[in-house]
């Protein structure tokens, strides 16, 4: 079964977009601005990893047996398994990427800002190459 994509490719657009606005660095955004931006920032970077996750665990059940799904029961294991059927090259930055959304849960401040935001520049690319792994494998 063919998995509809749209929902994270508009979420992985919509982070992009949010950070080529700050390209050129928070210094070039009004500092009464700078907030709201990092704010747009965090939200665009929670659903598109949360949909990542979510996406690689539908394509691991519609694809893989369920003897070597291995059945993950935490993001880790999921992401290992992801890196075992290729859909992800490396699964550690990943876990990273999950350490960092789930600070904006528990945490709000201006360091964790700071790091959750250097964070979803890390991951757009991972998540750009996930979306097209998983369009090149899409039945």
């Amino acid at each position: 079964m063919a998995l509809d994509l749209t929902s994270l490719t508009k979420a992985i657009d919509a982070l992009d977009r949010s950070l080529a606005a700050t390209a050129d660095g928070l210094p070039a955004i009004p500092p009464n601005l700078r907030d709201t931006v990092r704010a747009g920032i965090i939200q665009h970077f929670v659903v598109a990893y949360d949909l990542c996750w979510k996406f690689l665990q539908r394509w691991l059940r519609e694809n893989v047996s369920p003897t070597d799904a291995d059945f993950p029961r935490t993001h880790k294991d999921l992401f290992r398994q992801a890196a075992r059927a290729g859909l992800l090259d490396d699964p550690t930055p990943w876990f990273g990427f999950g350490d960092a959304r789930n600070l904006t849960s528990h945490t709000y401040d201006g360091e964790t800002t700071l790091d959750v935001c250097e964070a979803a520049r890390r991951f757009l690319p991972q998540a750009k190459e996930l979306l097209a792994r998983l369009a090149d494998r899409n039945d």
